[in-house]
């Protein structure tokens, strides 16, 4: 039998990763999210900054990373200045301070294009998911294991499901746009 709330949680969890990775992009203001996806090569593995050391926001243009331990102090400074945001760490012992710069027309223009470009990347899975669970529904009416009224039905219901979530989507990328257009 179809079960459509199987792709609706796909669906759910692809707009849940969008929705994070858009957290991560850099507008004007700190946020801690910002450093999800860098990576600190420390212990034989890959981890995220949040585990090896406290982030906080003491202000609005200021990001605090408490390190536990003094020997990735380095390690997390070298991580930060290599990836794509472009900010430039302030070591004080176990403290590194990350200022926030504001951003250049050009660097709020990029930024935009990247939003735009990840709804887009997000909308295509969305649409990816459509396509898989509308190819589930031929195969389930070839093999006569539902009617034609039934395939309709979810197939209906597929497309709305497709049509929220992009909608979702572009509402998302909407306001990630005012956010980083206002200064």
């Amino acid at each position: 039998m179809f079960d459509d709330k199987n792709y609706n949680q796909k669906m759910e969890k692809t707009f849940q990763v969008f929705t994070k990775e858009l957290s991560s992009l850099r507008t004007g203001r700190a946020n801690a999210s910002m450093l999800d996806l860098i990576k600190v090569d420390v212990y034989g593995q890959k981890m995220p900054i949040n585990q090896i050391g406290t982030i906080t926001t003491p202000e609005a243009r200021m990001i605090n990373i408490q390190v536990w331990d003094l020997n990735n102090v380095n390690l997390i400074d070298s991580a930060i200045k290599k990836s794509e945001l472009g900010l430039n760490p302030q070591i004080d012992g176990q403290l590194i301070r990350l200022p926030i710069p504001d951003l250049s027309e050009e660097r709020r223009n990029e930024i935009k294009k990247m939003t735009k470009t990840m709804g887009e990347k997000c909308k295509v899975s969305i649409r990816n998911i459509r396509r898989e669970a509308n190819d589930q529904l031929k195969n389930l009416l070839k093999s006569s294991k539902i009617s034609e009224d039934e395939e309709k039905k979810f197939e209906k219901n597929v497309q709305k499901m497709t049509d929220d979530h992009i909608k979702n989507i572009d509402e998302k990328v909407i306001s990630k746009e005012k956010e980083i257009m206002t200064i």
